[in-house]
């Protein structure tokens, strides 16, 4: 795990702006022995949601045993586009993702880490999670305030930990 293929992929969803919206700016890095192989973010609605931009750009390629690192949790669910979990999941190549922070979104919210982990994926999350966390918050999907409050908080993993 490297901070540095986190903070590329916070510089990716940078890119996203303003086109992704109302959808999060998802960045996206996927790494091969050490070195970035390709990068993606997400496109306007309806189109490519970050990691499957990046997935686009190794189609093909005879890569294995990838890293990908990812600024939001992956979606669980379909809605104008495909679940990426699924297709993360699906893809023999990936086999670590880092996520740097849990959609708050209830339609995922752990769903996607869930799926991945199902798919026997190593799944890292926290990865850089202050700094994702102070660009991406604005735009995420909160629940219900009255949830939160009758939620029993619960603690995040560590810094990159293994789920």
């Amino acid at each position: 795990m490297d901070d540095k293929f986190m903070l590329t992929a916070l510089a990716q969803s940078k890119k996203a702006l303003p086109e992704c919206l109302p959808n999060p700016p998802v960045g996206c890095v996927i790494v091969h022995s050490s070195e970035i192989v390709a990068v993606g973010y997400t496109r306007s609605p309806g189109k490519h949601h970050a990691e499957a931009d990046a997935l686009t750009h190794i189609q093909g390629q005879d890569l294995h045993f990838l890293q990908m690192y990812v600024t939001l949790e992956p979606c669980s669910f379909q809605g104008r586009t495909p679940s990426c979990a699924l297709a993360i999941a699906k893809d023999p190549r990936i086999q670590e993702i880092y996520v740097s922070i849990v959609d708050p979104d209830p339609r995922n919210n752990g769903k996607g880490l869930d799926i991945l982990k199902e798919a026997g994926k190593e799944v890292y999350v926290g990865l850089c999670a202050d700094e994702v966390n102070a660009f991406l918050q604005k735009y995420l999907l909160k629940r219900d305030v009255r949830l939160i409050l009758e939620t029993p908080l619960q603690t995040s993993p560590r810094r990159g930990e293994r789920l």
